[in-house]
C-alpha cells in the first residue's frame, strides 16, 4: 500500500467555533494518539487529506509531519458532513513500521457467476491483522463460474503474505442462490402488493369512481336546470 505525506499544523484553538473557522479555511481538525503518548491536536489541509483518503481507502497510511516531526498514522474515525460530504474531523492512530494492526478490510468481488445464479454478499468486510505498512486495500473474491448452492467462507479468503484473517472460518462471505425468473418476480410482486393492502386501494378507487359519477350527474343536472331557465327566460 502507498503512503500519503501530509503537512499538518499544531492546533491551539478548540470548541465548535474554532472548528468552524478551521473548516472555512479548507482545513480539517484532527487528533493524533497512540503508543501511550498524549493526544496531539492538529489541523490538516482539507484537499490533500480528502485525496489521501480517496486514494488509500478506509485504511489509508498517512505520514503526518508536524513541526518537522513525522508520524505514521491510520484513520481510526472519519467524520463527514452527512449532506455535503466534506471532512469534519479525523481521529488518527499512530503506528510504527513493522508492528501488527487490526483493521477491517473490504471484500471485492470479481468475475461472473452462471447465468441462473444470484450472488449475495453476506459480509462486506472482514477483520484482518496485518503489518501497518502492508495493509491490503481489499480482499479479492472470485465468483467466476459459481453456480446455485456455492458459497465462500472466511476460510476460503486469500490474503497477502503476512496478513491473517481474524474472522471465524465459517463466517459466510458470499452466498449463491437461484436467480428468480420474471414469472417468480411477478408472483412476489403480487404477494407484496396484497400484503401492502392493494385491495383496500382498489376499493378506494371504486369509491373515487363513484364520486366522480355523482359529480358528473350533478353537473348534468345543473346544466339541465340552466337550459330550462334559459328557455323560460326566452319565453
Amino acid at each position: 500500500m502507498s503512503e500519503s505525506n501530509i503537512q499538518a499544523e499544531p492546533r491551539t484553538e478548540f470548541g465548535k467555533g474554532a472548528a468552524r473557522r478551521i473548516r472555512r479555511a479548507d482545513k480539517v481538525p484532527a487528533v493524533l494518539y497512540g503508543h501511550g503518548g498524549d493526544p496531539v491536536h492538529i489541523t490538516l489541509p482539507g484537499h490533500d487529506t480528502m485525496l489521501a483518503l480517496k486514494h488509500g481507502g478506509a485504511n489509508a497510511l498517512l505520514t503526518i509531519t508536524v513541526d518537522g516531526k513525522e508520524q505514521l498514522a491510520l484513520p481510526k474515525q472519519v467524520q463527514r458532513d452527512p449532506i455535503k460530504g466534506f471532512l469534519e474531523h479525523l481521529d488518527l492512530l499512530i503506528v510504527r513500521r513493522g508492528e501488527k494492526v487490526t483493521v477491517d478490510v473490504p471484500v471485492h468481488l470479481t468475475g461472473e457467476p452462471q447465468p441462473d445464479a444470484l450472488v449475495v454478499t453476506e459480509t462486506s468486510s472482514v477483520s484482518v491483522e496485518a503489518e501497518a505498512t502492508h495493509i491490503p486495500e481489499w480482499i479479492e473474491v472470485s465468483i467466476e463460474g459459481l453456480t446455485v448452492g456455492d458459497a465462500v467462507y472466511a476460510k476460503d479468503l486469500k490474503v497477502p503474505s503476512g496478513s491473517t484473517v481474524l474472522a471465524d472460518e465459517d463466517l459466510l462471505i458470499v452466498n449463491v442462490t437461484h436467480a428468480p425468473t420474471a414469472e417468480e418476480l411477478e408472483e412476489e410482486l403480487a404477494e407484496a402488493e396484497a400484503e401492502a393492502g392493494i385491495e383496500r386501494e382498489e376499493h378506494e378507487e371504486e369509491a373515487v369512481e363513484g364520486l366522480e359519477g355523482e359529480t358528473a350527474d350533478e353537473a348534468e343536472g345543473a346544466e339541465g336546470e340552466t337550459a330550462e331557465g334559459e328557455s323560460t327566460d326566452s319565453e
